[in-house]
């Protein structure tokens, strides 16, 4: 260990990359902005590890690993930061002792870096900031892995709500119509004709095309 911090283990790092890859391949097949998923500010909010290191990881790159004490102190202070009162000011020193169920003396140590945390120190802030188990433990990536995930989740959600979609549309030939040939775009411009006349021929044309199908039998 050198200045506080020490060669990340191996073991913990080979799920990312494959997060990673899976959730790039997600948002190019849902066509998603890369940068609207991979947002560095926000994945660092949400796992608590630096941006730096959240760049460095999702580049692949090696990132020194903090020991536990400043593992801790880095992300306290990041959920002081970031996780507000109502009223826009950070939590003091007492509200996190009176939430977390320990004394001002004991959570002005840990805050201030005098005492190192115990599970249950962390356990008891974790539920007070109303984060994950492990939030303020993990290692960087696995912190990293485990806010992906979710946003995998997330993706697969999406895709499996589209596909249920286009199934469904497929399966009603109306409704694929109304697809193929943009029928409610074209409603919508028939509305700006100037007149009456422009409206009807447009109207006769829907009401022919309408008529070419049938809704099937329910």
């Amino acid at each position: 260990m050198t200045d506080g911090f020490e060669v990340p283990d191996t073991m913990t790092t080979d799920r990312l990359p494959s997060v990673v890859s899976r959730v790039t391949a997600l948002t190019d097949r849902l066509g998603v902005p890369h940068e609207e998923v991979f947002d560095v500010p926000r994945l660092s909010v949400e796992s608590g590890v630096p941006e730096p290191v959240v760049k460095a990881l999702l580049g692949g790159m090696p990132a020194g690993e903090p020991d536990l004490q400043a593992r801790f102190l880095q992300r306290l202070d990041l959920l002081r930061h970031t996780r507000l009162k109502p009223n826009g000011r950070k939590y003091t020193q007492q509200e996190i002792a009176d939430g977390a169920g320990m004394s001002r003396q004991q959570a002005g140590a840990l805050i201030n870096g005098d005492r190192r945390p115990t599970m249950e120190h962390c356990d008891a802030i974790q539920r007070f900031f109303k984060v994950h188990a492990g939030f303020l433990t993990a290692e960087d990536s696995e912190a990293l892995t485990h806010i992906l995930q979710h946003c995998e989740q997330e993706l697969l959600q999406q895709l499996a709500d589209r596909e249920r979609a286009s199934a469904d549309a497929a399966a009603d030939p109306l409704e694929r119509l109304l697809q193929d040939h943009g029928v409610r775009g074209i409603a919508w411009r028939a509305a700006q004709l100037p007149t009456d006349q422009h409206r009807d021929k447009v109207a006769e044309w829907l009401d022919m095309l309408l008529e070419s199908v049938k809704r099937p039998e329910l």
